[in-house]
């Protein structure tokens, strides 16, 4: 019987497995890297230790320093949680040579199917790993990495000329993540979908099959919303999926929970990879089977055996991943201080952040993932769209607005979506629209400034004006001080304090929460930023202007850049890396390249000056 584990992991996963070892009378042990020092997961452990630096290679990728940790705090169990070493089957290997439990497959089924190039070889198909052989009548190709996952190390190529250089990215961003950078190619399918399957074997042969998960949708390669049961699924193609996934799992004895993942075009499955590990979006089929999939990993790691078949499926669970990210900008990641986090039940909400924490730039930009349950996959969808639009979430851009879009967008109300749902449709899932709170929220905002002293006037005055951004546009709050009280644009205000607001609006009342954290204003879920009178002329820059559009690290300047060379609009000009994933700065015009101001290996904040196009 397992005593006291610790996750080899950080953020939600380990506050997740942590939440089952408390219901399972287990303590638990925390890693964490400098970065992560005051992070939640280290607060709800039992113990946690300390693993020097804050790059991923020198802390949650070093099995040497885990291992010793587990020893140090007395763990007689390890939990990889997912990504980092879950899939590293020489970490399996040391946890298991230290006299501890290793709560997942054996070791080499791990080998045998961490690679995705050995994988395939092992269901028969043969992957392309020599480049040379790519054709212009191959095209589109897709670069992945043989190693990790959550699409790091992944690239479109559509034009042979761009073979090389998205080449050498996939394996820079592969060797970063994973600490192996070797890709391989296969074609790329435009308008499939991501089928899996979760399976849980246990030591005495059984291997159980939990049905199926859609997750189509996605960026970068990367899930956003995933859905069990997959919905539309032939009776014929749900059954071959099931064998196929069984298959994978007895070609290596697997043990424990993994995924067996697919994509399914023109009603045909086609195997992509096996997953070694719990998936993030495993929480769907514990909801649908009604399971804890950590607490039936742990049972299996202590050699019970598993029932004769699972439980039935009851239901629909639909899970988003709620980013810290601007989708509007090319999906760039979003650092700062989380004010508020707050969803509303019934919804179950896995996170690994909590009011007055720091998101920062070392790591996935994954703040929770929000869960739905209900009878139906229609009253799911409904559920989880009005839980995540009245969440409370006060500090850095998320895309809670692209995600409850999503959730209501037709195609994906029937249930139509592909991998390609966010290349239609990203434009008009992110174009600004009429907020409900819009017409008031400048007078809201108004309001609360002026709630704590008078500005009555005995004389009738001009309006006073404050300007606001929201939602990406500016908005001028006018307003006036009568006998009746404050009035901005038609609106009278009933009641104004700090934190809450009555305003009326053709004789309706209505009552706003209001948060302030310097000049950012929450009217319930509206964001407005306070302007200043007048610009600062320190935040001036030249037209053509380059800004860092998040804190990060120049990996990279494209060949032969320097001050002088001429340069076409959407040429890659650099590469800055963070929160693991690497992001290309592109030249806004067509002309020269007047002033190039970074250098690899620099840090930079956001805002900061990168480069100068001087038009033509």
């Amino acid at each position: 019987m397992i005593s006291t584990l610790l996750v080899a992991n950080r953020g939600e996963i380990a506050c997740r497995v942590f939440r089952t070892c408390r219901e399972r009378g287990i303590r638990t042990v925390a890693v964490h890297s400098d970065a992560d020092e005051n992070a939640l997961h280290t607060r709800v452990a039992d113990a946690s230790v300390r693993l020097p630096g804050a790059a991923p290679a020198d802390t949650y990728l070093r099995g040497d320093l885990i291992v010793k940790a587990a020893l140090a705090a007395g763990a007689d169990a390890v939990h990889p949680g997912y990504g980092f070493l879950s899939e590293n089957a020489g970490f399996a290997r040391a946890v298991q040579d230290a006299g501890l439990v290793w709560i997942g497959p054996p070791p080499d089924a791990i080998e045998a199917m961490a690679s995705k190039t050995r994988a395939k070889r092992l269901m028969g198909i043969r992957p392309r790993t020599e480049v040379t052989e790519i054709t212009e009548a191959d095209l589109p190709v897709l670069v992945k990495a043989a190693a990790g996952g959550g699409g790091r190390g992944m690239r479109v190529v559509r034009r042979l000329a761009d073979l090389d250089a998205e080449l050498a990215a996939a394996r820079a961003e592969a060797a970063a993540a994973f600490g192996d950078g070797e890709v391989f190619v296969e074609p790329y399918v435009e308008n499939g979908r991501h089928v899996e399957v979760q399976i849980l074997a246990d030591t005495h042969g059984t291997v159980w099959t939990l049905g199926t998960r859609d997750c189509s949708l996605q960026r970068r390669h990367q899930k956003v919303i995933e859905e069990a049961p997959a919905p539309s699924l032939a009776d014929g193609l749900e059954r071959e999926l099931h064998a196929l996934a069984v298959r994978a799992a007895r070609a290596v004895d697997y043990v424990g929970a993994g995924t067996v993942e697919f994509l399914v075009a023109d009603g045909k499955a086609n195997f992509l990879e096996m997953n070694t590990r719990l998936q993030v979006e495993h929480p769907v089929t514990e909801a649908v089977f009604g399971l804890d999939l950590v607490a039936e990993q742990i049972r299996v790691a202590e050699g019970h055996a598993l029932e004769a078949g699972p439980p039935h499926a009851r239901g629909h669970a639909i899970e988003a991943r709620l980013y810290a990210e601007d989708p509007s900008r090319d999906w760039s990641p979003q650092t700062g201080r989380l004010h508020r986090f707050s969803v509303p039940e019934p919804v179950r909400l896995d996170t690994g952040y909590t009011d007055g924490d720091t998101i920062g730039v070392h790591y996935d930009p994954m703040l929770a993932k929000v869960v739905a349950h209900a009878p139906t996959r229609a009253e799911a969808l409904r559920k989880l769209a009005s839980a995540l639009e009245r969440a409370a979430i006060h500090g850095p851009v998320t895309n809670r607005a692209l995600l409850v879009r999503s959730l209501r967008h037709p195609e994906f109300l029937a249930a139509r979506m592909d991998t390609g749902f966010y290349d239609r449709h990203l434009p008009e899932l992110t174009e600004p629209s009429p907020d409900p709170h819009a017409p008031l929220a400048a007078a809201l905002a108004q309001a609360v400034g002026r709630s704590r002293f008078g500005g009555w006037r005995n004389l009738p005055s001009q309006p006073q004006t404050r300007r606001y951004l929201m939602g990406g546009e500016e908005h001028e709050a006018r307003y006036h001080h009568t006998r009746q009280g404050l009035e901005a644009d038609g609106v009278r205000v009933v009641h104004a304090a700090p934190h809450l607001v009555v305003l009326e609006l053709d004789g309706a009342q209505r009552r706003f929460e209001v948060s302030r954290y310097g000049d950012q204003v929450y009217v319930n879920t509206t964001a407005l930023t306070a302007l200043p009178r007048f610009p600062d002329p320190a935040t001036q820059h030249a037209p053509g202007s380059l800004l860092a559009p998040m804190p990060g690290t120049v990996v990279r300047v494209a060949d032969g850049l320097t001050a002088g060379t001429p340069v076409k609009a959407g040429d890659p000009l650099l590469w800055l890396e963070a929160m693991k994933m690497q992001h290309k700065i592109t030249a806004p015009a067509t002309g020269t390249l007047s002033e190039l101001c970074v250098i690899p290996g620099q840090q930079v904040d956001p805002g900061a000056l990168l480069a100068v196009v001087t038009e033509t």
